[in-house]
C-alpha cells in the first residue's frame, strides 16, 4: 500500500520553523527577571482564563452566586418564619418541636443556621417551635407522711400552696389526697394542697353550752380536742359570756386534736 506524500520530497522545513526559532532566541536574550515576568504573566492568564471558562460555562451557580443573610424569625409562628424565609430566598429544612418556658405554643424557639449567618442562595433553615412550657404532673402523695410528702413537692418543681386537715382512718400527719389530684399538670412553680389526716375519729365532742370559752378550752383539753374559732352574737339563748352554739355538734365524733367551733353569747 502506498502512502501520498502531503510535501514534496526533500521540503525545506527550515522556512517553517524559521519564525519560532527567531521568537525563542529573542526571549533566550532577554534579561532573566524578564523572562520570569513574562512566564509568571502567562501562568496568570491561563489561570484567570481557565477560572473564567469554569465560571461561565461549568459551575456558573456555585461561583457567582449572591450570599444572603439568614433572616431573624425568632417569635415568629411557624407559618411566619416559612413566609420570611421564602421571601428571602431560602428554604425551610427540619421543623421539630420542643417545651419552653415563656413563649407561647407554635412560636419559634430556635433557627439552625442562626439569625445573621450568611448562606447560599436556596439554603434551608431548620426550625424549632414552641409546644408551650412544660407541665409538672402532681404526684401521688396518698399515704406519705406530711413532711416527705413536702419534699417531694418541692423536688417535682411545684410549690405548697396550703395544709388542710380532715378525719380519715389512717393515722395522723398522714396525706390522704392533694388539691388538685394526683396526675394533674400544672406549670412549673405551681401550688398545691395537701389534705392530712387527723386521725380517725373515735373522740367523742363533749357539749360546751352554757360554758365560758375558758372553761370550754379546759374540758376539751380532758378528752384531747382544741378550741378552734370564737365568734360573739347578739341572743337571748344564754347569759352573757356563755356558749350557746358550737360546730361539731355535741355527741358527734371527732379526731384527736379536731377544732371545736363555738357561738358566745353577747
Amino acid at each position: 500500500m502506498r502512502v501520498r506524500r502531503h510535501t514534496p520530497r526533500g521540503a525545506d522545513w527550515s522556512r517553517w520553523t524559521r519564525p519560532f526559532r527567531r521568537t525563542i532566541e529573542r526571549l533566550r536574550a532577554w534579561p532573566r527577571r524578564r523572562r520570569v515576568a513574562l512566564w509568571a504573566g502567562g501562568f496568570a492568564a491561563a489561570f484567570v482564563g481557565g477560572y473564567a471558562i469554569a465560571a461561565l460555562v461549568l459551575f456558573p451557580a456555585p461561583i457567582f452566586a449572591s450570599a444572603t443573610g439568614v433572616p431573624r424569625v425568632l417569635g415568629m409562628s411557624q407559618a411566619e418564619a416559612e413566609r420570611a424565609l421564602t421571601d428571602a430566598g431560602l428554604g425551610v429544612g427540619e421543623v421539630d418541636e420542643g417545651t419552653h418556658p415563656t413563649a407561647q405554643r407554635g412560636a419559634v424557639v430556635w433557627q439552625d443556621p442562626p439569625p445573621g449567618v450568611v448562606v447560599p442562595p436556596r439554603a434551608a433553615v431548620d426550625l424549632t417551635v414552641s409546644t408551650g412550657a412544660h407541665r409538672v404532673p402532681v404526684p401521688d402523695l396518698t399515704g406519705y407522711d406530711a413532711a416527705l410528702a413536702g419534699q417531694l413537692i418541692v423536688a417535682a418543681g411545684l410549690v405548697i400552696r396550703a395544709v388542710d386537715s380532715t378525719q380519715a382512718p389512717v393515722p395522723r400527719a398522714v396525706v390522704v389526697n392533694t388539691r388538685p389530684p394526683a396526675g394533674t399538670t400544672l406549670r412549673p412553680g405551681g401550688g398545691v394542697t395537701l389534705v392530712v389526716s387527723v386521725g380517725a375519729p373515735t373522740i367523742t365532742v363533749p357539749s360546751l353550752i352554757g360554758l365560758t370559752s375558758p372553761e370550754a378550752e379546759y374540758e376539751l383539753e380532758l378528752v384531747g380536742l382544741i378550741l378552734g374559732t370564737s365568734i360573739r352574737r347578739t341572743s337571748s339563748a344564754g347569759p352573757s359570756g356563755t356558749i350557746i352554739e358550737q360546730a361539731p355538734a355535741p355527741g358527734t365524733l371527732g379526731s384527736p386534736g379536731t377544732a371545736i367551733n363555738i357561738t358566745v353569747a353577747r
